[in-house]
């Protein structure tokens, strides 16, 4: 392991396999699932699935983007705010 580039590649790689890696999938698996979440345009419950995989990439580089993949009031409410992952973590509390 002479070459510099090679030596940079191995640290970038076991910095991801032991750093970055364990977060992320610590991440996917916080947000995997659906969670009855409370819509604030409606005011009523919702069975809401957030994207895990874009929360477990997204946190890698800081605080994880939520992205709702699925919710019980969609087709009719599709194109809302996803008001309800503003809510503070203890609130969210699973199906």
């Amino acid at each position: 392991m002479s070459d510099p580039g090679m030596v940079v590649g191995a640290i970038l790689a076991l910095a991801f396999l032991y750093v970055l890696l364990p977060l992320v999938l610590t991440t996917v698996a916080r947000y995997r699932g659906s969670r009855a979440l409370q819509c604030p345009e409606t005011g009523g419950l919702a069975a809401v699935s957030v994207d895990a995989v874009q929360a477990g990439v997204t946190s890698a580089f800081g605080k994880p983007r939520l992205r709702v993949s699925r919710c019980s009031l969609w087709p009719n409410r599709w194109d809302c705010g996803q008001g309800c992952l503003r809510l503070p973590e203890h609130e969210m509390s699973g199906v």
